[in-house]
């Protein structure tokens, strides 16, 4: 019989998902399960979206861009403008969330044995997002007793080799909930740009 690759074997199952097993025996007992291990939305849908489903008269529903609606991103360039952030629709990929765009992102940047920075404790699928496209996790450990704040730049610039490749960071920090600070992205920002790395940040939700 054929077999999977081996990198499929090696791959790190979702932890997150592992406990829905446990969450679904539970339930079978009538157990009260609270799922604080993924976020799953609890806010109704807008009312005119929902509309629009219920009496659509579209005759066809094709394909749409690989980008994204131009004028979803038109509108997302208008929000931006109110920022002071100046982007082109053309800047702009829309996928269907942040794992789907940061694994497109890994593939594209980086390539097998490169590495990335990551605060840590990190959102654990950010190992298998990594495994798959080849590269390494390097881990800088945040501490309890600061609030899981960022770690000293200076640690940070410790990791850095040559075959780094981006510094990871989402915000606010999952699974720690942390807040960086504007002083604390600055920094992040400098130190990018001195060692002419990827900055990806996640703007958690």
């Amino acid at each position: 019989m054929p077999k999977i690759s081996k990198k499929a074997q090696e791959l790190p199952s979702s932890p997150i998902r592992k406990l829905v097993t446990y969450a679904d025996q539970a339930k079978s007992r009538g157990v009260e399960i609270l799922h604080l291990n993924i976020g799953q939305p609890d806010i109704e849908a807008p009312s005119e979206a929902m509309e629009i489903v219920r009496h659509h008269d579209f005759k066809l529903l094709p394909y749409g861009s690989s980008q994204g609606a131009l004028s979803y991103r038109q509108k997302l360039c208008t929000y931006y403008e109110h920022h002071d952030i100046n982007i082109h629709p053309n800047d702009i990929i829309v996928t269907t969330g942040a794992s789907e765009a940061l694994s497109f992102t890994l593939n594209v940047i980086c390539d097998a044995g490169d590495e990335i920075i990551i605060p840590e404790p990190f959102y654990a699928n950010y190992n298998g997002f990594a495994m798959s496209a080849g590269l390494n996790v390097v881990p800088v450990s945040s501490s309890i007793e600061e609030g899981f704040a960022l770690p000293p730049i200076s640690e940070i610039e410790k990791k850095i080799t040559g075959k780094t490749k981006a510094i990871v960071i989402c915000n606010p920090g999952n699974p720690t909930g942390y807040v960086y600070s504007k002083e604390e992205l600055y920094k992040l920002r400098d130190l990018v740009l001195k060692h002419d790395l990827f900055l990806f940040y996640y703007l958690h939700t």
